[in-house]
């Protein structure tokens, strides 16, 4: 969906570094993204292209989910809903527990604020995994809502963190794919 200019304007941009936060990872830094307003603009665009007139609200997942997802919501004209860690926000909440490589995290919402038959796009900056993004979608389907999109700025192909979301029969779109 992406044209191939911006696909370059973001490849130019977004950092590589190496051996963090542990060696052998190569750490996407999307940060010089926000120094360029005409380039974030352009992005948020694609990102709305992508889900415009197919879904009712945005979930984004904390914290860099929030970075694109509440332009997105904004550009759409439906709801941003929080998706955060557990303990930080107040009652009453719905969560989801999920594991981890070492342990298992939990992720929560505020019960109401996604509403039954809603269509949502799950938007976070990276799919790596999919552990966390699973987690959502299920979150949301504990809702009655319907997971419609997911969406990325990034998507990392050899971690096959799409395949933990296929059984959502949704749309999945990572901007940018290494």
């Amino acid at each position: 969906m992406a044209s191939k200019e911006l696909i370059s304007k973001l490849e130019n941009t977004i950092e590589n570094i190496s051996d963090f936060p542990i060696p052998g990872i190569q750490f996407k830094d999307i940060s010089p993204i926000f120094l360029n307003p005409k380039l974030y603009e352009e992005v948020i665009e694609d990102l709305v292209a992508f889900s415009k007139g197919k879904v009712d609200a945005v979930c984004g997942i904390e914290s860099r989910g929030y970075l694109f997802g509440i332009a997105v919501a904004v550009a759409l004209e439906v709801p941003f809903i929080l998706i955060r860690k557990k303990g930080k926000l107040p009652p009453p909440i719905i969560s989801e527990k999920y594991d981890l490589e070492y342990g298992s995290a939990e992720i929560e919402t505020r019960e109401g604020q996604i509403k039954k038959g809603q269509r949502i796009l799950i938007h976070d900056d990276l799919l790596a995994t999919g552990g966390t993004t699973e987690a959502a979608a299920k979150l949301v389907e504990k809702q009655g809502a319907k997971v419609a999109q997911f969406s990325f700025l990034i998507g990392l192909k050899g971690l096959k963190g799409e395949d933990k979301l296929k059984s959502f029969n949704a749309e999945v779109y990572s901007l940018l794919e290494y």
